[in-house]
Formats: C-alpha cells, structure tokens, sequence
C-alpha cells in the first residue's frame, strides 16, 4: 500500500503538528473519512494513554502515533501490538529527533569508557517539571541506554537536580531549567579518556537541526546535518515499519524511561 489513511485526536493534532507533518509526506499518507476507518489513530501521550492505544488497537488500527507520552506501564500494550502486528510509534520531543540515530551510534560506542554523562535540559515559561523530566530521560536512554540509581536531589518551581549512573558506572549528571533566555533544548555531553561527544537537540516546532560531535585523538568530526522536525522523522519511520511490517522498539525503549520515573517518586 502507497498511502495510509490518518486520523488524530485535537490534542495530538495540536501537539504534534500533526496536519503539517503528514502533508509534507503526501504519498504516504492521505486523511481518512473518520476515525474508526482510519489505517493510522494519533493519540496525544495524556494519562491514560496506553488504555487509548490498547483500544484503537481494539479497532483494527494498522499504526498508531502517540505525541509526548506520560510515562507509564507499556507491557499490556507493547503484548497487544505485537499479537496484532500494530506498529506503535512515540513522537517525542527529544529522542525522536532524526539525529538521534547518530547520536545513539557515538554516545554507545564509547559509554564503555565514559568518564562522566552531563545532561541538561532547557524549556519555556509553562512548562511542566514532571513532562520535562520524561523528556530528558527518554533522550538520554535513547541515547547512552538505561540509568542505574536514579535520584532527584533537588526540585524548584524553575527546574531540578538529579544524579544517575551510567552501565560502567560512570556519574551522569541532569539539569532541568524552566526559563525563556535561551531556545528549549536537550544538550548531552559525554566525556571519555580521551575525547567524547557532545548533543544539542531542539525543540520540534520547527525543522531546526540537531547538532552532534565526536571527538578523540583523530580531532572532532561534526556528524552531518538533518533538517527535519522529530514529528515528520516519526511519521516517515512509520510508513518504513507499516511498509516492511516490522515493528519497531518504541514501547520496550519507553519501559526504561518510566521505570526510571518511578524511582523517583
């Protein structure tokens, strides 16, 4: 099939620009007449999310987009898409960025011998401590792979402190800041014995780009440069899933991040 039918939800239409991103991939996906015929459902990642999911599912949905999950339990979802065979995928602010791939390849392939993991998270005026704390680890999981001893040592009305550690032990380091100075971004930073690499994701609003560094004895390499929002990159990967009737990682990733939370309460 060349062209799936989408439906979404108001708020996950609002969310994640939904209506935009699928009409710059026209030939892969077109609007359905209504939601219950709909090959693809978009849901907004709200409380409750995975119920919502779980019944679209329900309904013969093919694919199902999820803008900014809650952290929550993913396995009766994640069992229910893959006796269906129902590609699930997670829009998410940061870990869904197009350079995330690449950035996962550098920070992986040296978090052997990582020295210290910094992270710190930056988002407007508003914005709720809770859904940035999500934010930053799915980045940071999606990148250098699940935290051991996760705390928080400090939270504010304008952000939080917290501490983990890495695979080999490493101290990781998060920061999350609530102010208006500076673009909303995620800026991981990964040092080892002799280099490392440094992340900067933006926010999705708009089709900024990531910028990713590696450096070691060779000098610093600046992994080339994609122009393309998180909400568009999650859109063509699930067409490449729906296309290949594969699915893809997204809820087993997802587990990490809200076992993580938990922790924390």
């Amino acid at each position: 099939m060349s062209q799936y039918t989408v439906r979404a939800t108001p708020e996950a239409r609002e969310a994640g620009a939904i209506t935009l991103s699928v009409a710059s991939l026209p030939e892969s996906f077109g609007p359905a007449g209504d939601y219950d015929n709909a090959h693809v459902r978009a849901i907004a990642g709200h409380a409750g999310w995975t119920t919502e999911a779980a019944r679209a599912i329900s309904a013969g949905a093919r694919g199902v987009v999820v803008v900014n999950p809650a952290p929550e339990n993913t396995d009766d979802l994640d069992d229910a898409a893959q006796q269906s065979g129902t590609v699930v995928v997670l829009d998410q602010r940061w870990a869904s960025n197009p350079a995330a791939t690449a950035a996962e390849v550098a920070v992986r392939s040296m978090a052997g011998r990582a020295a210290v993991l910094d992270v710190v998270a930056t988002a407007p005026l508003g914005t709720d401590i809770g859904a940035l704390i999500a934010d930053q680890l799915a980045a940071v999981v999606r990148l250098a792979g699940p935290l051991g001893n996760l705390k928080l040592l400090d939270r504010r009305q304008n952000g939080y402190t917290a501490t983990a550690v890495l695979a080999n032990g490493a101290p990781v380091a998060l920061q999350g800041i609530i102010y208006d100075a500076r673009p909303a971004s995620v800026n991981i930073t990964m040092l080892t014995d002799d280099g490392g690499a440094r992340v900067t994701l933006p926010d999705p609003v708009a089709a900024w780009p990531a910028t990713v560094k590696v450096t070691g004895p060779q000098g610093e390499l600046l992994v080339p440069t994609i122009y393309e929002s998180a909400h568009r990159t999650t859109w063509r990967r699930l067409k490449e899933h729906l296309d290949a009737g594969t699915l893809p990682s997204d809820l087993q990733q997802f587990a990490a991040v809200s076992e993580a939370i938990a922790s924390l309460t």
